[in-house]
């Protein structure tokens, strides 16, 4: 069940640094060399929380994980966006625009880019450019940030 009207069509974006799109499994091999040469930034953000990415995560379970997150997007029930650069050949991150799991929120948004692209400015950027579109382009009014606007110790102890 989607959280979003049956009419919504979830948005792309496009920027001169970046695409945002539906990540699918055929990003597989992208998406895993982004997120192991990224493994110990990831945990310091989303391990607690989520526990993930696990040390031993494999090429296998990263192609599972994808294929859940493409039919979730099919689904409508959550959105897991590539953030790719413009010719495609490099994944540079994730963003999540999920349904709240907490009172008061109508979606969850959260974001991360590879370890070598933080010196860049790329979070920032994203962070900024995100909450932009998701103003604007998605019908929500209160967007919780867990991990940036609140920490998730925070998020989770809410009600």
């Amino acid at each position: 069940m989607s959280f979003l009207p049956p009419d919504f069509e979830p948005p792309v974006l496009e920027t001169e640094r970046f695409r945002l799109r539906s990540l699918t499994v055929h990003d597989v091999v992208k998406d895993y060399d982004a997120v192991m040469t990224s493994r110990e930034h990831l945990w310091e953000l989303f391990g607690q929380a989520w526990g993930w990415p696990p040390a031993d995560l494999t090429l296998e379970e990263d192609l599972i994980d994808l294929g859940w997150h493409q039919k979730e997007f099919q689904r409508r029930s959550t959105f897991a966006y590539a953030v790719m650069n413009l010719d495609e050949s490099r994944l540079l991150g994730c963003v999540y625009v999920d349904p709240p799991t907490k009172r008061g929120y109508d979606a969850e948004v959260t974001w991360w880019v590879r370890s070598s692209e933080l010196a860049s400015g790329l979070d920032e950027e994203l962070g900024e450019t995100v909450r932009t579109w998701i103003a604007n382009a998605w019908p929500f009014s209160e967007v919780a940030y867990p991990g940036r606007d609140i920490t998730w110790s925070e998020y989770k102890g809410a009600p």
